[in-house]
């Protein structure tokens, strides 16, 4: 592999119609968007070469007349034009994409997400001729290039994947609306085949965060993409649910120690087991830094992944209970419309909230809130019998809907269950984290009860947990006195 480190001295280019004044993005009210199918397919593959250092040095596209590559071809062509953002998928979560080069297309993205303008993007390249075309003319102190140096550990063991790593920013090259103010940029090489196709057939390097309005769960279907974008972008690639379905990892590796700024597909563990990255350290918060200076990675600083649902997220095995839902109103039901002899059951009430229930690893379903646990007369009725799949990227997520009635006199109530079983393995469980809380707002869910997980040693459970908390308005867990909470 072409080492990255290694600057070459001539000029890079200017950014493409870095003046042009009207934006790249479809108006409001304009039409829909056109999703293009993509299918299986042999995008291409990296250039063979006998030294295996030089591996990812040139990805070579497979072209041929099929409709999956004329689809992606029209996309690269939109993007190279610098005509509208693109949404494609990446094995972690859909991406929006623009002309990193062109400022008015950078800027579309910006306003079809509704996304701060402080908040960087990172882009994405095909391969490493791209990085070296790309950083031509960047010249950097002895320790900075030690530092750059540092990266070919990285660089040789997980890309192309779902890591980011933050170099220092090449000189007249990209939009200044990717790097928001910073003196550094965000680059990563998807592991999709798919993805870094679209990247060498448009020619440039593609600025993308996640394909959703701003502060919304990540999309990892095309579906997702087109609820929140339609009508603001002119194409979304379907290239069906992405793998991973939690975003890239960032590093920090220009500093001593280096940081991780936010976990994502690559586990800090992962990392400290190559040469040179033993010292890495945790350099993000799990709650949205609100205010204070401009984030230096994506996920840092704003409120991030929220459903329209109040979401609790439960750690420390905290377990709710009805009575313990925000909202929930008391139903003033007598007793004795119960009939002693037949214990019949009159029509329940009319329900005055909506709970939805994330499950992983511990919970039962319903949470066992049917079991009379403490001698009151609770009852599910109307239990919806068919379970229908939702889609996310390792398995599909069977959901079922109940009505829950209590029958307690002035303490009665009637609320409405959505019960979702993300999976028992981590893996699984983040695949599916971000499609699940979509579905529950697609569902009219009120509040959304969430059971984390243990973050172990730092692998993909911590993005789990980090991708929650950022989401979760309240975080239940135990204290000296019972169930602590924090509410932000």
């Amino acid at each position: 592999m072409d080492q990255p480190h290694r600057i070459e001295s001539a000029t890079g280019g200017s950014p493409i119609n870095p003046d042009r004044k009207e934006l790249s993005v479809k108006p409001d009210g304009c039409g829909e968007t056109k999703v293009l199918k993509v299918g299986p397919h042999i995008f291409g593959k990296f250039l063979e070469t006998a030294d295996i250092k030089s591996s990812l040095k040139t990805w070579v596209v497979d072209s041929d007349n099929s409709e999956t590559m004329q689809h992606v071809g029209t996309a690269a062509k939109a993007i190279r034009d610098g005509n509208y953002p693109v949404a494609f998928p990446t094995e972690t979560v859909y991406g929006l994409g623009a002309n990193a080069r062109d400022s008015t297309a950078v800027q579309g993205i910006y306003k079809a997400k509704g996304r701060p303008s402080d908040n960087p993007l990172i882009v994405h390249i095909s391969d490493l001729d791209m990085y070296t075309e790309m950083m031509k003319g960047l010249t950097m102190s002895q320790e900075m290039s030690l530092y750059v140096v540092r990266y070919n550990e990285l660089i040789n063991k997980f890309w192309p994947g779902a890591l980011t790593l933050l170099f220092p920013k090449p000189p007249n090259y990209l939009a200044p609306e990717v790097t928001a103010g910073l003196d550094t940029v965000g680059l990563r090489m998807p592991d999709s085949a798919l993805a870094r196709t679209l990247i060498k057939l448009s020619g440039v390097p593609i600025a993308a965060p996640s394909a959703n309005s701003s502060t919304k769960p990540s999309p990892t279907t095309a579906n997702h993409v087109l609820h929140d974008l339609n009508g603001k972008i002119q194409y979304i690639l379907d290239g069906g649910p992405c793998n991973i379905g939690v975003e890239s990892t960032v590093v920090d590796g220009l500093r001593d120690p280096p940081l991780i700024l936010r976990p994502g597909g690559v586990s800090i563990d992962a990392i400290r087991e190559c040469p040179g990255w033993g010292s890495v350290q945790k350099g993000y918060k799990d709650e949205s830094e609100i205010g204070g200076s401009a984030p230096r990675a994506p996920g840092m600083k704003y409120k991030h992944y929220s459903p329209n649902a109040t979401v609790i997220l439960c750690e420390d095995g905290v377990s709710p209970t009805p009575q313990s839902i925000p909202g929930l109103k008391f139903l003033d039901f007598d007793r004795r419309q119960v009939s002693e002899e037949t214990e019949i059951v009159p029509e329940a009430p009319s329900t005055n909230l909506n709970v939805g229930i994330l499950r992983t690893k511990h919970w039962n379903k319903w949470l066992d809130w049917e079991k009379n646990q403490s001698g009151e007369a609770m009852t599910i009725i109307e239990h919806c019998q068919k379970e229908v799949s939702i889609t996310a990227g390792f398995a599909e997520l069977d959901y079922s809907t109940a009505k829950l009635f209590n029958r307690d006199g002035a303490n009665s109530f009637c609320i409405k269950l959505v019960d979702v079983h993300l999976g028992s393995d981590t893996e699984t469980i983040a695949s599916g984290l971000f499609a699940a809380l979509r579905e529950m707002d697609k569902r009219g869910v009120d509040v959304i009860f969430v059971e984390g997980i243990e973050e172990g040693g730092g692998g993909i459970a911590a993005a789990v947990m980090n991708r929650a908390r950022k989401a979760a308005s309240e975080r239940w867990g135990k204290g000296d006195d019972g169930i602590t909470k924090h509410i932000y």
